[in-house]
């Protein structure tokens, strides 16, 4: 009985339809699959690991390692060239001597697969060996250890001793291969998927084989360096240790690691991304699959977007009052204090600039407290930028969108008329949420003619140095939420590390705040916000944390 398999687990867009289907003998059993997937995707999409080094869904077939050979049988033909047929209707198969590699045949109408015979068995262990005939016996150090491809490899498809007596080719180590990566060529299996990932993903044909034989390097054109703005991919596709980033070399081992699923705040493409963590410490960002967003990668710049969060300019604890007189203060005299002062205001006296960085929930959240205070005036800062048609995208803003459908957002219209009003002084309070006021235009002498000014802020800037209040909020790893990115894709952050010393996030101090300025406040807890914000916004009616799930979700706006 044929088994039928549709599954296609790489998104290679072929037709899993009928006429586009194949018959196949996979390891003693006839199964049917889509036409055009290599027997390693075959293999992945019924659960059987085929062991591999140079393949990679989104990268050419080199088929150079030879990892993934496997035993393969055509059906057996007679004088005419009709298959043979047995007795159950299949056709009998013949078995080729000689293994294939996986990664680069396609699976055909009446093939024979088999990924774990003796035969298989047998390569793989030679294939192992000749790999590490050179490769130096430094795990201890290796900073690809735990998750380094040879090492599981050796274990679980090795021999588990060499015949190898002769001294190891040497080879160039500790590379200074541009400026986030360091190279060590000795550690290298000449798998290739840096070679091609510069050429085919970014078009940067910079890296190339040098030397012939146990001599092959990889390196980088004659006085040129691999400086490309999304170079630490490589790192991450090589299977090994021999390419690792300048930023978390020697860091931190892998299996101490926390590793929560997030989205990049960078700009507003949104990259899918693990936080690697421990101890409430960042200590590395790393691109998570996803097709309908980022595929397999993400820029240099998004990846090291994290490390302003453990600047020395962080705020940590609430300050309250101005220059020399300024003091750390505790939340709930500081709640108490800013309750007093805002009643004192009317509602065209007050401006909120918030930030397009931040949440949905807190935006909503944000908007909700303004509209109960008869706010007039209220926007947020856009930042764009040059793209690349790439991944960067042309707003620097990681959810625009997310402001503008809680109404927040007034596409910067409202910006000039704020600054009019507070320096003809018909505004006299001034809240800003995670934003310096002085990249919307507005100077120290500005700030310094408000009676009143809040700002909720993650580093020390300008605005903070002139606040009535400080309030120390969250980073975009230190909660949850969800933002939506250019593309109108709905996607969840989720909090990998606490927030710093007496920091809290910025729901928890915008529903405080909500109480004490007398609105009132039915939110208590995360979920009882998220509840809310979909229950009062058009574009997520009905939906619910799970439905969003860990890829995102494409909505309306609009």
């Amino acid at each position: 009985m044929v088994k039928k398999h549709s599954m296609n687990p790489f998104n290679h867009d072929i037709p899993a339809n009928r006429e586009e289907m194949v018959n196949i003998h996979f390891n003693g059993e006839w199964v049917e699959v889509p036409k055009g997937l290599n027997v390693v995707e075959v293999a992945k999409s019924f659960g059987e690991f085929i062991p591999h080094y140079c393949y990679h869904p989104k990268l050419s077939i080199s088929g150079n390692c030879r990892m993934c050979l496997f035993e393969m049988g055509m059906p057996k033909r007679d004088p005419e060239r009709k298959p043979i047929i047995d007795k159950n209707g299949k056709p009998e198969l013949m078995w080729i001597p000689k293994p294939q590699i996986g990664c680069a045949t396609p699976v055909t109408e009446g093939m024979g697969v088999r990924t774990d015979s003796p035969l298989a068995k047998e390569c793989r262990k030679a294939i192992m060996e000749f790999l590490l005939i050179n490769h130096p016996l430094d795990c201890p150090i290796c900073d690809q250890a735990g998750e380094c491809k040879l090492q599981e490899y050796s274990t679980e498809y090795g021999s588990g001793e060499s015949r190898f007596v002769e001294d190891k080719v040497k080879k160039p180590k500790n590379v200074d291969l541009g400026e986030r990566i360091v190279l060590d060529d000795e550690r290298c299996v000449l798998c290739t998927r840096c070679v091609r990932f510069a050429n085919e993903v970014v078009n940067d044909d910079i890296l190339g084989i040098v030397n012939r034989g146990s001599y092959n390097a990889i390196a980088a054109h004659e006085g040129q360096r691999f400086d490309n703005p999304y170079s630490l991919n490589t790192v991450d596709i090589c299977p090994v240790g021999a390419l690792t980033s300048k930023d978390f070399r020697f860091k931190m081992r892998v299996w101490f690691l926390k590793e929560t699923k997030s989205v990049c705040s960078g700009c507003g493409t949104g990259c899918n991304i693990t936080v690697g963590s421990r101890q409430d410490t960042v200590y590395r960002f790393t691109p998570r699959s996803n097709d309908a967003v980022n595929s397999h990668w993400m820029c240099d710049k998004g990846r090291l977007g994290f490390h302003y969060l453990q600047d020395e300019k962080r705020i940590t604890e609430p300050h309250m009052g101005k220059g020399k007189l300024r003091f750390i203060t505790t939340w709930e005299q500081i709640y108490l204090e800013i309750g007093k002062q805002i009643k004192k205001f009317k509602g065209e006296e007050i401006a909120i600039i918030a930030s397009a960085r931040m949440t949905n929930e807190e935006l909503f959240l944000l908007k909700t407290w303004a509209d109960e205070l008869s706010v007039v005036f209220m926007d947020v800062i856009s930042r764009p930028q040059e793209g690349d048609n790439f991944l960067r995208s042309q707003d620097c803003n990681s959810n625009t969108l997310g402001a503008t459908m809680t109404g927040v957002s007034n596409r910067g219209k409202n910006l000039k008329k704020i600054l009019k009003g507070v320096r003809d002084g018909s505004i006299k309070c001034m809240i800003a949420w995670q934003e310096d006021l002085t990249e919307a235009g507005f100077v120290s002498q500005d700030l310094e003619k408000l009676d009143f000014l809040i700002t909720a802020s993650i580093l020390k800037n300008t605005t903070s140095d002139l606040a009535s209040f400080v309030l120390p909020v969250a980073g975009f790893v230190e909660k949850r939420g969800t933002m939506i990115n250019v593309h109108s894709r709905l996607q969840r952050l989720n909090k990998a590390v606490a927030v710093p010393g007496k920091g809290k996030e910025d729901w928890e101090v915008l529903c405080r705040l909500r109480e004490v300025t007398g609105c009132g406040n039915g939110v208590h807890s995360f979920d009882d916000l998220f509840q809310s914000m979909v229950k009062n916004l058009k574009p997520l009616k009905g939906l619910n944390w799970g439905k969003i799930t860990d890829l995102g979700l494409d909505i309306k706006i609009y």
